[in-house]
């Protein structure tokens, strides 16, 4: 029978850190980047991420850079619409520059299928036809159904079939984060179900 495990913390804020440092080290400053966070749970992340690159990394010498935040609700591309209706607490699509030959990064918290992203690229393309789409991701999980490969990943985990992966990202006290592996309700795939982040 699986049994839960509790990842800190501490080990998130170093991945995300590492998540920050890759993109910096890809993209370099001068080069403005738009981070698009995947309600719900990318929007924290997302948010982290981008006072890490504004910042400049202390961790990792990183210079800082303009990088700017928003969010992207994919609630209506979602190919399971039929089967699990559109929680009402779900972020609204906000994007704060213009789409149109931007870089844009988005971000999600946890990378299973695929159906997330496939979504989230629907919606992005709604709004404009961005340059370039790279994937930030904190934790990537396997279990790909769909052709979908992130660009950055904090940690890479094993989970087996029947356990699910969830993730709090606390928006106002980060020492509160944590990354759960517990076992799937019986009948539900190991899909996380979204944590609720403001912007």
């Amino acid at each position: 029978m699986a049994t839960s495990k509790t990842i800190g913390s501490g080990e998130i804020h170093a991945a995300i850190e590492r998540l920050a440092a890759a993109i910096s080290t890809r993209h370099g400053p001068g080069r403005p980047l738009l981070l698009l966070g995947i309600a719900n749970g990318g929007v924290e992340l997302a948010r982290r991420l981008t006072l890490s690159l504004s910042q400049g990394s202390k961790f990792f010498k990183a210079p800082a850079f303009q990088a700017t935040a928003g969010v992207l609700d994919i609630s209506f591309h979602r190919d399971d619409i039929g089967r699990h209706p559109i929680p009402k607490e779900f972020a609204p699509t906000h994007i704060p520059a213009d789409v149109h030959g931007a870089t844009v990064i988005l971000v999600d918290d946890v990378l299973f299928s695929g159906r997330t992203i496939k979504a989230a690229l629907d919606e992005l393309f709604d709004h404009g036809r961005p340059a370039k789409v790279e994937l930030a991701i904190l934790v990537d999980r396997g279990g790909r159904l769909l052709p979908v490969a992130p660009d950055y990943t904090g940690l890479t985990l094993a989970p087996g079939e029947k356990e699910k992966v969830t993730v709090l990202l606390h928006p106002k006290n980060p020492k509160l984060d944590l990354i759960r592996l517990v076992p799937a309700q019986p009948g539900k795939s190991g899909i996380r179900h979204p944590q609720s982040a403001t912007l």
